[in-house]
């Protein structure tokens, strides 16, 4: 069983493309154990409510300092035991503990082709917003592994989408998302847990 955890800051979109998966018996041997938003007002927070998922958000306006707001980040992802966690659009940069702590367990979604359009500000409609200046013809998504940098991990998985001509940021990062994000993330997460398995029988 491969327990994951899933980090989200806003609507929660991949999480309920994760969530969808795991409905239609698409994830394998999985659990999704907990969802962590640092956004009080996510809706992926409901999202996770609504099917059953333990949701909890811990936020760094609570905290007086950010090594306080890492630490307490840290405490709930331990409290779930996971073997695997998901930043699913977690606008958060993961504090050096929690690499630490689980390093090569950390997977995120970023809305480019890396290496192209990442990097630090590089996040959300800016992605898009690069990609449509540059005049680029695809562009796409990539699962990776999360290490000290900023979208430098180990590439799990990749698809390439196509711009269309008269594109606006918006079409373009929802076509990503619907033809890229939401169909190589669950089965980045599958891979694993098959992985998993195998090393289990092994």
């Amino acid at each position: 069983m491969l327990r994951v955890l899933i980090c989200v800051s806003g609507g929660g979109t991949n999480l309920q493309a994760i969530i969808d998966a795991k409905a239609k018996g698409e994830l394998g041997d999985t659990e999704i154990v907990r969802v962590i938003s640092n956004n009080p007002n996510a809706y992926a927070l409901e999202r996770a409510k609504n099917a059953g998922i333990d949701a909890v958000c811990v936020s760094p306006k609570t905290f007086e300092t950010r090594d306080a707001f890492h630490e307490a980040l840290l405490a709930a992802m331990d409290e779930a035991k996971p073997d695997l966690i998901v930043l699913a659009g977690f606008l958060v940069v993961i504090p050096e503990i929690v690499i630490k702590a689980y390093r090569g367990r950390i997977i995120n979604i970023h809305p480019s082709l890396i290496p192209s359009f990442c990097g630090t500000g590089y996040y959300g409609l800016k992605v898009h917003e690069a990609a449509l200046e540059r005049g680029v013809k695809i562009t796409g998504a990539t699962v990776h592994y999360v290490d000290e940098g900023t979208d430098t991990g180990p590439i799990i998985a990749q698809k390439a989408v196509e711009v269309h001509d008269g594109d606006t940021p918006k079409d373009l990062q929802l076509r990503v998302m619907e033809e890229a994000e939401w169909v190589i993330l669950p089965k980045a997460i599958r891979m694993i847990a098959d992985e998993k398995s195998k090393a289990l029988l092994s």
